[in-house]
């Protein structure tokens, strides 16, 4: 009996934000609903996390970003993502991100965007969703 793979999911701090509670809490909640979670740290630059992504072979990136400057960040990884031939990667991005931002989020390729005061389980129920 072969056993299957589990989904592999990085979460990513990018940029200066130092507050990371929220992305601990989100891993833990991963962890537990049997993911195996790659977790940078904070202050991570777009270079960084695209090549951690490729060295750990995972299904889904995930950034919490606080700092406001979501949309800079996402085009800059989303260019990387494409450089890098990962554009079938389940791309989730959450924290303080305004409603008004939501579609622009969409369009530079993000699947779902999680707000402040989202549960934990609705990010593992979308991961679930999208990959099954």
């Amino acid at each position: 009996m072969t056993e299957t793979r589990k989904i592999r999911v990085l979460l990513a701090k990018p940029g200066l934000d130092g507050h990371d509670v929220g992305a601990k809490i989100v891993v833990r909640a991963l962890m537990d609903a049997g993911f195996e979670v790659i977790y940078t740290g904070l202050r991570k630059t777009p270079e960084q996390i695209v090549q951690t992504a490729i060295d750990e072979d995972v299904d889904v990136l995930g950034l919490s970003i606080l700092s406001g400057s979501h949309l800079p960040i996402c085009r800059r990884v989303k260019a990387l993502l494409q450089e890098h031939g990962l554009t079938d990667l389940l791309w989730l991005v959450g924290g303080n991100i305004p409603q008004k931002d939501h579609e622009e989020l969409k369009a530079i390729g993000v699947e779902a965007v999680f707000g402040l005061g989202t549960s934990p389980q609705a990010i593992v129920d979308c991961i679930c969703e999208k990959l099954s």
